[in-house]
């Protein structure tokens, strides 16, 4: 086995090995508004789920330089956001977002996605995912080393869950419909693949 301390290495050694082992990664859009108005979107793969009870989801927003991205930044002031599952219909919109703009300009308008208004917040959504999900900020933890910042985590609550009906069957989601895609490293992504099942034991 090859073995590799952090600590010899630079940051960006480390990011590469980090996102190429693991994968895949589900990928979170996620559509914030600024003090101003404007609506913010950007999409992230350091994404996950956290509990059911009480329905959190988690984001890991990197910083540039120190400095704290639109999101991070619209959300820790907001306390609102949504979070759309990327799938094979939006993703190549999607990835246009992820074009650096400044604060007061939409990355919404520059994809050409369309906003869709939320039930329990003010933040709206896009009508183009198959999920979205409103959530309210239940905690935001500053991560870093030597005193400086370098990721905001962001735990958040689901208030409100929007499904396409294509994609919801008895209360489960049918995951050929939804068709969601993962992000892998540098530019590729990865479809679902094969399904298979594994029982666990008892």
């Amino acid at each position: 086995m090859l073995s590799f301390d952090p600590k010899n290495h630079t940051e960006r050694e480390i990011y590469k090995l980090m996102i190429g082992t693991i994968v895949p990664r589900p990928i979170a859009f996620v559509t914030s508004i600024a003090k101003d108005g404007t609506i913010n979107g950007a999409p992230f793969s350091y994404f996950n789920s956290v509990a059911p009870k009480p329905p959190l989801i988690s984001i890991s927003v990197n910083r540039k330089n120190g400095v704290q991205k639109d999101t991070a930044r619209n959300i820790v002031e907001q306390k609102q956001y949504v979070i759309h599952i990327v799938d094979e219909d939006n993703v190549e919109q999607i990835n246009k977002t992820a074009a650096s703009l400044p604060a007061d300009e939409s990355e919404i308008n520059q994809a050409e996605l369309t906003l869709a208004p939320s039930e329990v917040i003010q933040t709206p959504g896009i009508k183009e995912a198959k999920v979205r999900l409103e959530c309210v900020l239940e905690k935001h933890i500053e991560l870093g080393e030597d005193g400086e910042t370098a990721t905001d985590f962001i735990i958040g609550k689901i208030v409100r869950i929007h499904l396409d009906p294509s994609i919801y069957n008895d209360g489960k989601i049918i995951y050929d419909e939804l068709k969601a895609v993962s992000r892998l490293a540098g530019n590729d992504y990865a479809k679902m693949g094969d399904v298979f099942t594994i029982k666990r034991p008892k």
